[in-house]
């Protein structure tokens, strides 16, 4: 069992996981009482968590209704995903003249932890983790930190669309292919390169998502 810091914490991890893995489903009351009781806590650290999920984009909370788990929407990913490739190339830019070998290191070793992880379909739910903790490590020697802060906000709200990516269509091929691409231009100093690569990387899976929700709304009818 993970050692949480806070109460808060503990309830926020513990649904947020929830709702990325699809155990709580999209429109799905989360009614504080409930959960205070379920974790064994007070309300405090519930609504405190809460308001955490929906500043992720997890939660919303609705008249009358209270906390429900927000739905995926495909008006979301274009935004999400357009965000993300303009700020990702703009730190990768700058963190690639400053990344030194330790660096490079530690990228390609994630690298061939997510080809592991791919390749004997084990810990598929350590893809998106892995998928981030890649792209994380090739922005780390870019002295943006705000930059980076806001990388973070919009990887924890495009999160559960990576997994549905990763999970549900079939370009986790791809991923893993970009991902080895990425670390040789970056390793190579190729800023154009990989900027553009990176670019394309995250738009065409945006592109892939937005499709796949689409096509799941029109079976749903």
């Amino acid at each position: 069992m993970p050692v949480y810091k806070t109460r808060t914490q503990m309830v926020a991890d513990i649904l947020r996981n929830k709702i990325l893995s699809g155990e709580i489903v999209a429109g799905e009351a989360l009614r504080q009482e409930a959960l205070a009781k379920e974790f064994d806590v007070s309300r405090i650290p519930v609504r405190e968590a809460l308001l955490q999920l929906e500043a992720q984009g997890l939660v919303a909370f609705e008249p009358h209704k209270g906390a429900i788990a927000t739905e995926l929407s495909p008006a979301k990913i274009h935004e999400l995903f357009q965000l993300r490739a303009m700020i990702e190339c703009h730190v990768l830019e700058h963190s690639i003249d400053n990344m030194t070998e330790a660096d490079f290191d530690a990228a390609d070793k994630i690298v061939q932890a997510f080809e592991t992880a791919v390749e004997t379909g084990a810990q598929v739910e350590s893809w998106s983790d892995l998928n981030y903790q890649l792209h994380a490590a090739l922005y780390k020697a870019a002295d943006l930190p705000q930059a980076k802060e806001i990388i973070e906000s919009l990887n924890l709200k495009s999160d559960r669309y990576i997994r549905l990516q990763l999970l549900l269509t079939s370009r986790i091929d791809k991923a893993e292919q970009e991902h080895s691409e990425l670390l040789t231009l970056c390793r190579q100093r190729d800023k154009v390169a990989a900027c553009a690569l990176l670019k394309k990387h995250i738009l065409e899976a945006g592109q892939a998502i937005h499709d796949l929700l689409v096509e799941q709304q029109e079976n749903a009818k």
